[in-house]
């Protein structure tokens, strides 16, 4: 035996492979040789009670081939295998993990990676998990942990931190130092509380804490102005802090399962696509409380004690999902049967008087189509009492009255006016009016009297008329937010339109406007821009290819 040889027997420990063998669950040498190759070890599912040591140890210790052979060929040079940065132990019956775990330095020290050891049976964690300091996704649910160790939020570089289905009764407040998590899970714990560092966590866009016993939520999550998805679902809540309507940017909130009373008032929400308030004790529902969600497509109400809807519920014009089912509501809007985009209406376990339950057991398609059908019949029975009693307002019979009152939606359109008249205004008295819809007419010139609906008015459609310009009282419309003056003969817009602060949207397409000048142009030269529109179009067409 040579001396080079002899001092790699030295440093073995004595008969480290046999007591490895007696005393840990086997795992395949082709396994660890194939992981030494890829950097990637998965032991899930392997009815492990505890990692072997040679797993911890796959980047220190040479493997026992290099004491064997004399000569390598290149798919056998051990000296220049890959540290593992990916280690599975799932679905195991792991009850601690060892402080070797330091011991894979590629887990340390370098990016992407994953360490997953859920379902198993860990009580605790190694004081040395944060050293894994690179760590970017760490899955430690479904084990036993009843608390976890501070050093774990020493893994500042987290993205992914899933803790659900333990036995955790606190979180500590150094879960604000994980800066950078962008999905948190500590669902299906016994958590009373949670700390208000957690909102330092301004990347997070995922967090699920259902099935708790939070009896509220600190005011402190509102500072999570990425989040998108917040699931407190079956937890102890009475109520949400007002300052989750700071969360700009939430598009699903479960709330399911609580003790709630009534619904947030999300004013800031404007992207809030799924409402989830299910199984509470809900008994109002008002228009402060749907005004600001015109997004939503999804709002599920079911097992609550409501016993009417808003007529502000006609506002959700995106709609597709409401679920009302095990309420106490009597009556419907029938104006429901016209929201575009409907596709499922729930209603079970309701007191509807004027629904027979065979229409409800037809779907929602038929249900709607009933829903619209008590419009016309309305309409039709409006109609007949005007000329019978003749004390309604000429405008009635101008305007659809029904929207007026039930959506504050003044809309005179398609009626080849030139003129729109007093007594369309005048049936406004005392709605406070949001949208106006004067379009497809043939109005040279905006109605004045729109200035008195100034203090509501928030959308007005003046398309397709023939408006040549735009008059001052268009600008006094100081709450206007969305403007549709497409297809009119509009060359300009008055500098007052400034003055509209609140103002989003500007439709101008098909008008008469190019506006060009400022621009960088070698073409067309600038004396055929200063010569106006017409003369940039003509030149434009004529140099369209033949």
């Amino acid at each position: 035996m040579s001396r080079r040889e002899g001092s790699r027997f030295a440093n073995r420990r004595p008969g480290s492979a046999f007591q490895s063998r007696a005393t840990e669950p086997p795992v395949p040498a082709g396994l660890i040789k194939t992981a030494r190759k890829s950097g990637q070890l998965n032991l899930s599912n392997r009815e492990l009670s505890e990692v072997p040591q040679s797993v911890w140890r796959i980047n220190v210790d040479p493997p026992e081939e290099s004491y064997l052979n004399v000569s390598f060929t290149a798919s056998d040079r051990w000296w220049d295998q890959t540290d593992l940065t990916k280690l599975i132990l799932a679905s195991n019956k792991l009850q601690c993990l060892s402080e070797d775990i330091q011991l894979l330095p590629a887990l340390i020290v370098l990016d992407n990676k994953w360490f997953q050891v859920h379902d198993n049976l860990l009580s605790s964690l190694p004081c040395a998990i944060g050293q894994l300091s690179q760590l970017q996704k760490l899955n430690i649910s479904h084990n036993k942990l009843k608390e976890l160790p501070d050093e774990l939020w020493n893994l500042t570089s987290l993205r992914s931190l899933y803790l659900h289905h333990n036995e955790l009764e606190r979180i500590q407040e150094g879960i604000g130092k994980l800066i950078h998590l962008e999905e948190l899970d500590v669902s299906s714990n016994q958590l009373t509380a949670i700390p208000s560092t957690l909102g330092e966590l301004s990347s997070l866009l995922k967090f699920i804490l259902a099935n708790n016993k939070l009896k509220y939520i600190p005011l402190d999550i509102s500072k999570m102005r990425s989040l998108k998805l917040l699931d407190a679902s079956h937890n102890e809540l009475e109520g949400v802090p007002s300052e989750l309507a700071n969360m700009v940017s939430l598009q699903q909130l479960y709330l399911r399962h609580n003790k709630l009373h009534h619904l947030p008032q999300l004013p800031s929400c404007k992207y809030l696509k799924e409402l989830h308030v299910g199984n509470n004790q809900i008994e109002y529902l008002g228009s402060e409380h749907l005004k600001n969600l015109s997004a939503v497509t999804v709002l599920e109400l079911r097992d609550n004690k409501l016993k009417s809807l808003p007529d502000e519920i006609l506002m959700l014009q995106d709609l597709e999902r409401l679920d009302l089912t095990n309420n106490d509501i009597s009556s419907l809007p029938y104006g429901l049967g016209n929201l575009p985009k409907l596709m499922s209406l729930l209603l079970e376990g309701n007191p509807l008087r004027s629904i027979r339950r065979d229409i409800i057991n037809r779907g929602t398609q038929e249900l709607l189509k009933y829903l619209r059908s008590r419009i016309q019949e309305e309409t039709t029975g409006q109609d007949k009492s005007d000329s019978t009693t003749a004390m309604t307002l000429p405008s009635e019979s101008m305007i659809n009255t029904y929207a007026l009152g039930t959506q504050k939606l003044l809309e005179y359109s398609d009626r080849k006016a030139t003129i729109v008249p007093d007594e369309v205004f005048d049936a406004c008295d005392g709605v406070p009016v949001t949208t106006v819809n004067l379009s497809k007419n043939l109005l040279t010139g905006l109605p004045s009297r729109i200035s008195e609906l100034k203090a509501t008015i928030t959308d007005v459609n003046l398309g397709f008329n023939k408006l040549s310009s735009v008059s001052l009282e268009l600008c006094t419309l100081e709450l206007l937010i969305h403007l549709d003056l497409r297809n009119n003969l509009l060359a300009s817009l008055p500098m007052e339109i400034k003055q509209l602060q609140q103002l989003q949207t500007v439709i101008l397409s098909f008008n008469r406007t190019l506006l060009l000048e400022g621009n960088p142009f070698r073409n067309p030269r600038a004396a055929i821009l200063a010569r106006g529109t017409a003369a940039v179009l003509e030149y434009l067409r004529n140099r369209i290819p033949t």
